[in-house]
């Protein structure tokens, strides 16, 4: 079987069952089985596979079948034009984050902050990709779960950051050192926890850690809220992403507090709201 066949066979069975982008989910398949470029798959598409080749390409298409995300097969997410390792301990990086990271770097270039808090790093994407894109930055970042962050900081390592990031295994600012961070940023567990079955197959195989929020979704926002402006100097934001509905009354929280001001939001590439940022002082 051609390369091309077994990709077309593949798109085929995905979509019989009604598995999302299955052309492009059997084209990257392909790529991970053959350790190829996407340039190669197309200039090479008449080029046979070998049975090795052809029995994984397909045991692994059942995979995605039965549910299974794809970058838990690859190991593999991009996010912010860079390369994350992930496995079931974190959840995947979504694109609709790199607009909380383009805000951040938007707000620490007004503010030539350089302190940085990240709050539920998991993949470390987030604080990763502010080292990243801001040489300049002292970050710090924290999750509950320990196997979590040493994937973090294998992506550190991997996107060559590793010493501008410090990591703390806490459940958001408990064991964090008492410090002044011009910025706090998180994008914590949101979804409703009755919602979380009604997901589809690939996100309930998630860790349900990074996506339980509560019966209504707010239990992480309630908590960060409270106390995030104790570590944040006069001045300093909160960035939040949040879940599609959750505008009014994540901003109704913040309001109870009396310690923010100037909060707006922002939508994503779809339209939705996506995040959310204030700041401490007038």
């Amino acid at each position: 079987m051609t390369i091309k066949q077994a990709i077309e066979k593949g798109t085929i069975a995905l979509k019989m069952k009604n598995i999302t982008t299955p052309k492009l989910k059997a084209r990257l398949l392909m790529q991970f089985i053959l350790g190829e470029t996407r340039q190669y798959i197309i200039i090479y598409d008449e080029k046979n596979l070998t049975c090795e080749q052809e029995e994984k390409y397909f045991k692994n298409i059942e995979k995605l079948i039965q549910g299974s995300p794809l970058q838990h097969i690859t190991h593999q997410q991009e996010f912010m034009k860079m390369n994350f390792y992930v496995n079931k301990e974190v959840l995947i990086p979504r694109p609709d984050t790199e607009i909380l990271v383009e805000e951040v770097l938007e707000i620490a270039q007004k503010r030539k902050a350089k302190k940085i808090l990240d709050l539920c790093t998991g993949s470390g994407a987030i604080a990763i990709a502010l080292a990243k894109y801001g040489k300049e930055f002292q970050i710090t970042a924290t999750d509950i779960s320990q196997k979590a962050l040493e994937i973090a900081k294998k992506n550190a390592k991997r996107n060559e950051v590793e010493k501008q990031i410090t990591f703390y295994c806490s459940d958001l600012l408990e064991t964090v050192p008492k410090e002044k961070y011009d910025i706090i940023v998180s994008n914590p567990p949101y979804i409703k926890r009755e919602v979380i079955r009604t997901l589809e197959k690939e996100v309930q195989e998630e860790p349900s850690i990074a996506l339980d929020g509560g019966w209504d979704g707010l239990d992480f926002y309630r908590k960060i809220v409270k106390s995030a402006y104790e570590y944040l100097k006069y001045g300093g934001y909160l960035c939040l992403e949040i879940g599609y509905d959750q505008k009014i009354d994540v901003i109704d929280l913040i309001e109870q507090e009396e310690k923010y001001s100037d909060t707006y939001g922002k939508k994503d590439l779809y339209g939705n709201d996506r995040i959310i940022i204030t700041k401490v002082g007038d």
